[in-house]
């Protein structure tokens, strides 16, 4: 991070300090302290932040940033500390002149951010978000890493309210904007698909007026939206009016292959990933490489590297059992992917596990039983759920006419059963949200398979 003086810092949030110095980071965890930062007192719902002002002065904080007067000798006192979190993430933005593409989508968008980043990182030393920091406390800690060295940035944005990506937007500032599809994840919190598109569609606040937003053309939201008279550059495989369109697409043991048509020439890439999921991710990518003059060789070279972070459709043999490690999170549109990406994979038998899907509302019952129905149509063999609500996803699967199907109130019998069914040469999805922790399913064959 640069250098910031108190005053400036004070300045940004609309704040008040009576003393000067510098702060060359800025930190929110007491037990991750760097000498002279600025402590920010964040406020949760099961800690206070200015309990560990004090201590966090003792302990090398050049400064605290609080809502009240705590008496300190170094405090910048703001009226919020969450909003002056990104008013200063906002300022500290502003001295860096690079383009910064931000994503979001319901679907994908921590995938397409990997591969934006691997695409921009062909030609600029290039900053990304890490993990799951693309909320209004990780967004701006993101942006306090821009380094006098960084060329690019690819920032992440999440959201489950109206106004959250407009209020991450308007403090990244971003020079373009990805949006990779429109699907029905926090549809709980919005109440519909139209109101999530213009939940995303606040992606353009902290864009200039002829900042490029990039956009799935197959997306039945996504292609014609309203988006004012900003520039539009349409991705797909579908539409034949898509800018970057993908065709020839085919798949072995190694990945997906495909060409890309962008108007000008063409281009192959390899993905060593497989489903049309991924394709479309990949199109996003070459397309903001494409606007910021990255040459459409590099950006092929950069997907072909390309590795899935966490547990996003990530695969693993074990045993001569084809894995796919999919426990990040889960909706309709990630589950129809994932049984795509399974019946994508050469095997003996096919297997998924799936357990509930969260934060989905009133559609839940249907979206469950719609698993059940794509888990026979997927061609699967053997269905395994867990959860209260995908009780309905087996049930289903059984009306659909799937025979080797069970469902699981305990996890640990799930995993004890499927170590027992397991033979070389199957392919195991495992799917669920990331409250259901489904990777501890997992961890459990895995060490029974290594004993």
């Amino acid at each position: 991070m640069k250098e910031l003086t108190i005053q400036e810092i004070a300045r940004a949030v609309q704040g008040t300090a009576s003393f000067d110095g510098t702060v060359r980071d800025v930190c929110i965890d007491n037990r991750a302290l760097t000498p002279g930062c600025l402590f920010v007192c964040i406020e949760g719902e099961r800690f206070d932040g200015h309990t560990f002002a004090e201590s966090a002065l003792r302990n090398g904080a050049s400064a605290v940033l609080c809502a009240r007067d705590l008496g300190l000798p170094r405090q910048i006192i703001a009226e919020d500390t969450r909003k002056a979190l990104l008013s200063l993430g906002r300022y500290y933005r502003s001295l860096f002149d690079i383009p910064l593409a931000a994503v979001t989508g319901s679907v994908g968008k921590t995938t397409v951010k990997e591969m934006t980043a691997a695409v921009f990182g062909a030609k600029y030393r290039t900053l990304k978000t890490e993990g799951n920091l693309n909320n209004e406390i990780g967004l701006p800690r993101t942006l306090f890493r821009l380094q006098a060295d960084t060329e690019a940035a690819v920032i992440e944005m999440g959201m489950n309210h109206f106004g959250e990506i407009s209020r991450l937007s308007r403090t990244a500032m971003p020079t373009m904007g990805i949006i990779g599809n429109i699907g029905i994840s926090h549809i709980e919190n919005l109440g519909s698909q139209e109101n999530i598109l213009k939940a995303k569609l606040e992606i353009t606040d902290g864009m200039a007026e002829d900042a490029p937003l990039i956009l799935n053309g197959d997306d039945r939201l996504l292609y014609g939206a309203k988006v004012g008279n900003r520039p539009v550059y349409y991705y797909g495989i579908d539409n034949q009016y898509c800018r970057f369109k993908a065709y020839e697409i085919e798949s072995d043991a190694d990945g997906t292959q495909f060409t890309v048509d962008f108007g000008c020439a063409e281009q192959r890439i390899a993905l060593p990933t497989l489903g049309k999921h991924n394709v479309y991710n990949a199109l996003a990518a070459f397309a903001a490489g494409f606007l910021i003059g990255v040459p459409p060789e590099d950006a092929a070279a950069a997907l072909a590297k390309y590795e899935p972070t966490g547990m996003r459709q990530r695969m693993r043999r074990v045993g001569g059992v084809q894995f796919i490690e999919d426990c990040y999170n889960a909706s309709p549109d990630s589950v129809r992917a994932a049984f795509a990406t399974l019946h994508e994979v050469r095997a003996q038998r096919r297997i998924a596990v799936l357990g509930d899907m969260l934060e989905l509302g009133e559609a839940a019952d249907e979206a469950h039983r719609q698993s059940g129905v794509r888990a026979a149509e997927a061609g699967t063999d053997i269905l395994l759920t867990y959860g209260e609500k995908s009780a309905k996803t087996a049930a289903a699967a059984r009306e659909s006419g799937m025979t080797q199907v069970r469902h699981y109130e305990d996890k640990q019998a799930l995993a004890q059963d499927l170590s027992q069914m397991l033979h070389e040469g199957d392919a195991v999805l495992v799917k669920g949200s990331r409250g259901m922790r489904m990777e501890e399913i997992l961890q459990k064959i895995y060490e029974e398979m290594d004993s």
